[in-house]
């Protein structure tokens, strides 16, 4: 019995993998696969798109009371210190450090530093490009560039026929394709992520002409712009995602009836 066993064993080990059948085979993540372990790794991950909205659920999902701070602080400290001094460096380096502190206590607390990180890579790249030119203005040119990547990723999406929200909240459920084989979910995807492609673009599109008048020396400019950057930035995007997610939440509860599952949207075969 031991010597059939150990000479099952050997067989089994020298078995070649690729001999055996696909279905045994470990199936290599897809791209999507792989999008979708980093939206549920992130801090939208934990919202749970079919539970009923929260305050607490939605300040969570942007890093709590202390993402919160962090969000705001730099910016709201930019604005006093430009609107008061005028000074460039002042304005743009007490923010740097603000955000180096950040960083720097969450690290000592062990915690997790990567939102900090993230926003002072954001401040730093902004700082530098205003101390380079020495225009106050400057210090928001990183952001316009955010956010215009940002609007092009949501009309990429759109034109793919994979609207971002869909992809987003297909990976925070168990169903992940009902957005597109689903007529309610898939087209709460593309209301949703049109909601997105709107506030994104509102803010281009208030900012920028704020920024020429500031690069044409036109009084106060730069202070509105830091202003309607603060207002439009957490308060609209806290604002848009709640509604998002109640857009969301009212397709995900029960399937479409009026679509048989496993049904593809048109032009995606």
């Amino acid at each position: 019995m031991t010597a059939v066993g150990e000479s099952g064993d050997s067989e089994s080990r020298e078995r070649d993998p690729h001999d055996e059948p696909e279905s045994e085979q470990r199936r290599e993540p897809s791209f999507a696969d792989q999008v979708g372990g980093v939206i549920r790794g992130s801090k939208l991950g934990q919202l749970d798109p079919t539970a009923k909205p929260s305050a607490r659920a939605l300040i969570e999902a942007m890093g709590g009371v202390r993402g919160l701070i962090e969000s705001l602080l730099p910016g709201i400290v930019f604005l006093v210190l430009y609107a008061t001094t005028k000074s460039v460096w002042l304005s743009v380096l007490v923010p740097l450090v603000i955000s180096i502190g950040f960083v720097a206590w969450r690290v000592l607390q062990r915690g997790q530093p990567v939102l900090a990180f993230a926003g002072l890579i954001g401040v730093g790249i902004s700082a530098a490009v205003a101390l380079f030119t020495g225009q106050g203005e400057d210090n928001f040119l990183w952001g316009f560039t955010v956010n215009t990547v940002v609007v092009l990723v949501l009309l990429t999406s759109m034109l793919l026929r994979r609207p971002l929200v869909g992809v987003i909240a297909g990976a925070l459920t168990a169903t992940p394709h009902a957005w597109r084989t689903e007529r309610a979910k898939r087209t709460v995807a593309w209301q949703s992520t049109t909601l997105w492609l709107i506030v994104i673009g509102a803010r281009l599109a208030v900012q920028v002409p704020l920024y020429f008048a500031a690069e044409q020396g036109t009084a106060g400019a730069v202070e509105l712009l830091a202003g309607a950057k603060i207002l439009m930035g957490v308060p609209l995007y806290l604002a848009t995602l709640w509604v998002t997610w109640l857009m969301v939440r009212t397709v995900l509860e029960t399937p479409d009836a009026d679509t048989p599952a496993g049904t593809p949207e048109p032009g995606t075969r």
